[in-house]
């Protein structure tokens, strides 16, 4: 009697253990397949934009590695902040982030988004663009080169596969709070809410 318990206790144990390889295996495949076909938001914030149409053009052709440019923030799951970022573009900024279904990233093009660059004191431009949305690849320099550009994804692109970090979209949802607080310090009560709120709130 013990026996045969113990035996079908196995079948199950190993049952479970191969639902969980495959589920592993299922989801690895996803991963790979979602880094392979990478659509950016066709949105130039700052002097970093100039850099971004030869990167997609003939010379670099990015689009090799699975990068393609869309028009608009629901078909997108990459966002670029290329360079500077006033506080009113950093409004379009968020809102273009929010439109953005999950799962979604940002790579943060050059020095201005890291340490506010050549602006660092300027009045109405942004210091750190990870306090106010979260960034997943940060690219340096002033202004970093397409080739730069380009290992930024590659990087982005192994995360994914890869699982290596926690992606950001993920952070923007469990920490809102502390994104919202950080947005009103410079919007005041003229913020807007949540878009992604309101869109569930619709539904």
């Amino acid at each position: 009697m013990q026996e045969g318990f113990i035996d079908y206790q196995k079948v199950l144990e190993n049952e479970e253990h191969a639902i969980k390889s495959t589920q592993s295996a299922i989801q690895k495949a996803i991963d790979w397949f979602r880094s392979k076909s990478m659509f950016v938001l066709a949105y130039g914030t700052g002097c970093g934009a100039i850099e971004m149409p030869p990167t997609f053009t003939s010379r670099y052709d990015i689009e090799r590695i699975g990068v393609v440019g869309v028009a608009t923030p629901r078909q997108a799951d990459v966002l670029i902040v290329s360079g500077y970022c006033s506080y009113k573009t950093l409004k379009r900024v968020i809102r273009s982030y929010e439109q953005m279904s999950e799962p979604k990233y940002v790579i943060a093009l050059g020095s201005c988004t890291i340490n506010g660059g050549m602006y660092w004191d300027s009045y109405n431009t942004i210091k750190r663009l990870e306090d106010y949305i979260p960034v997943d690849i940060f690219v340096n320099g002033c202004m970093p080169r397409p080739e730069a550009l380009i290992e930024g994804f590659v990087k982005l692109q192994d995360n994914i596969k890869n699982s290596k970090k926690e992606a950001g979209f993920i952070k923007y949802r469990e920490n809102n709070e502390f994104y919202k607080e950080n947005q009103k310090k410079i919007f005041g009560d003229n913020i807007e809410p949540t878009y992604e709120a309101n869109f569930a709130g619709m539904n």
